[in-house]
């Protein structure tokens, strides 16, 4: 259970990193590369949009959506949300979130994935109606609906299990 929890973590990190660059992960060494089929900003509504299939990279992580509205705000226009809507895909390596809605929220380093939200990390899959990840408590969420559970399914050892260690 510890191993998928970890997937969790890590796949639900590339989401903030990918779409967030060197604020959620403390890191600028490598650039944020965004592709999209329009930018659109508005100074008065302090905000960036990125529409048309969004490709948000920054060293092996990768955020694919259809819409990814950076919000900024304070004198030093810090970002104070990130939102991304529909075909949410966040990739690293064999980790890999899904959704058809994510957002950051920097104050509270949350970010939350929801619209049948779903984490793999190699064959261990997460599901559920919400999936919340707390990045500085490195800790995450998984909520059910009135309809659905939230299910796991783990694979013990992973793929080196029957290998020597």
């Amino acid at each position: 259970m510890r191993r998928i929890l970890f997937g969790s973590v890590l796949a639900l990190s590339l989401f903030a990193a990918a779409a967030f660059g060197a604020q959620a992960t403390g890191s600028s060494k490598e650039p944020l590369k965004v592709k999209s089929d329009t930018l659109t900003t508005d100074n008065e509504k302090k905000t960036a949009t990125f529409e048309g299939k969004v490709v948000a990279r920054q060293g092996d992580m990768t955020l694919y959506a259809d819409r990814l509205v950076v919000s900024y705000s304070g004198p030093g226009n810090e970002v104070s949300q990130v939102e991304a809507f529909g075909n949410v895909r966040i990739v690293q390596l064999e980790r890999q979130a899904t959704g058809a809605h994510g957002v950051y929220d920097p104050k509270t380093a949350r970010i939350t994935l929801d619209g049948n939200p779903r984490v793999v990390s190699g064959e261990d899959v997460v599901t559920g109606k919400v999936i919340v990840y707390y990045v500085n408590e490195q800790k995450s969420v998984v909520t059910s609906g009135p309809k659905e559970r939230v299910e796991a399914v783990i694979h013990p050892g992973g793929k080196d299990a029957g290998q020597k260690r």
